[in-house]
């Protein structure tokens, strides 16, 4: 029997794991139920599990039956701060909290590549380390697990890493899309409060009007990415928070607004934070406004080693099919906590087609409508599986 066929056998039970985790989605890094449901799926399987002293991670340890190298395997599961709006009978049951980045979907793959190589451990010439992450969600939740030793569970250094994501859109259903390099962003946060006087609507001269320079920068950070950065080493800049003021005719003391920043080259994302800064301080002294700013680096760009990009392109082909894989031709600027792990660990992550119905029309990753077919998980759990037995493999020589 093949992982694939195995896996296939598995998947109403993985299926009926995700719906449960998709009805009480938790967010952040303590995510008790979460985890609960979790161990009680990973139940009598000969994994060494420990779970997180921070944070409601789990990570297991599967020992193989023969010496080897050690590869991880990564499913995070935190969900969104967003309502549901999709209208699957099995939706959250809590207000504010969906899986809409379809987090469940990995957590239920992983226990079953779990599940998978379990059954397999006296031929593994090696071990499998198996990372539930909370808190990917913008909470670093991958670097809180590296700092309590994750990549180091088995008693050594992890030799290779791999991880997917589920898309509820842009790729069809079933396709594994990846590429070699930089997959993914770089992202920073730019938060600032313009500080400025008070007064009344009708008499602006009188007051000192934090508004106007607030929305200024706004535009002037646009500004700033084509006249300041390489138009082939993009930035993109997004402020998606902007609050000010209380009613029309009364000039408030201060306008405050977040920005995301996001970039693809490490000189790059060590640069754009300081002038973003530098930028907002300019407009506010040009207006003789105070103002708190300040830029705080997140996740770093997610990088796939080029060899470990060769070797899951080459496994997808060899057990799917070369009609399952697409190389993307470029990244994307969203950005993802797994680069921790291979800025540390040669390895690759790359993206499931996961869309029940037209990816180009269907709503995206963390919409409140976003829908996944869980039919993929199958074919997800044995890749995940496969990419372990293959690389331990090539590890023993």
């Amino acid at each position: 029997m093949t992982l694939r066929s195995d896996a296939a056998a598995l998947l109403d039970d993985l299926v009926a794991l995700r719906r449960d985790l998709h009805r009480i989605p938790e967010i952040g890094l303590h995510l008790p139920r979460t985890q609960e449901r979790v161990l009680a799926a990973l139940d009598g399987l000969p994994l060494e599990v420990s779970l997180g002293k921070n944070l409601s991670s789990i990570t297991g340890v599967l020992r193989g039956g023969k010496p080897g190298g050690t590869v991880l395997l990564r499913g995070d599961m935190d969900a969104l701060p967003v309502t549901e709006a999709s209208g699957e009978e099995f939706s959250s049951t809590l207000d504010g909290a969906m899986h809409a980045c379809g987090h469940d979907l990995h957590t239920a793959g992983l226990v079953g590549a779990a599940r998978l190589l379990a059954a397999r451990r006296e031929e593994l010439p090696g071990d499998v380390v198996f990372m539930f992450q909370p808190g990917e969600e913008g909470w670093d939740g991958a670097g809180r697990m590296i700092e309590e030793g994750v990549l180091t569970a088995s008693g050594k250094h992890v030799d290779a890493a791999y991880g997917l994501h589920v898309s509820a859109a842009s790729y069809a259903k079933g396709q594994f899309v990846a590429r070699p390099g930089t997959l993914m962003a770089a992202s920073g946060a730019l938060e600032v409060r313009v500080r400025g006087a008070g007064g009344h609507g009708s008499s602006p001269h009188d007051a000192r009007d934090p508004i106007p320079a607030a929305c200024e920068m706004v535009t002037a950070l646009q500004t700033m990415v084509t006249r300041t950065f390489d138009v082939f080493d993009p930035v993109v800049v997004t402020v998606g928070s902007f609050h000010a003021g209380t009613r029309r005719n009364i000039i408030p003391d201060d306008a405050v607004f977040e920005a995301t920043l996001r970039s693809f080259s490490p000189e790059v994302a060590a640069r754009v934070g300081e002038r973003a800064v530098q930028v907002c301080q300019g407009i506010a002294q040009a207006h003789g406004l105070d103002i708190d700013v300040a830029y705080e680096p997140e996740y770093p760009a997610t990088v796939n080693d080029a060899a470990a990009y060769d070797f899951v392109a080459a496994t997808i082909r060899d057990v799917f099919g070369e009609e399952r894989f697409t190389e993307m031709a470029d990244p994307i600027t969203g950005s993802e906590d797994f680069s921790r792990v291979l800025e540390r660990v040669p390895g690759a992550y790359l993206f499931l087609g996961a869309c029940p119905t037209d990816p180009d029309t269907a709503a995206d990753n963390h919409s409140p409508r976003a829908r996944f077919d869980d039919s993929v998980l199958g074919d997800g759990a044995a890749l995940l599986a496969e990419l372990a037995v293959r690389r331990l493999g090539l590890l023993a020589g």
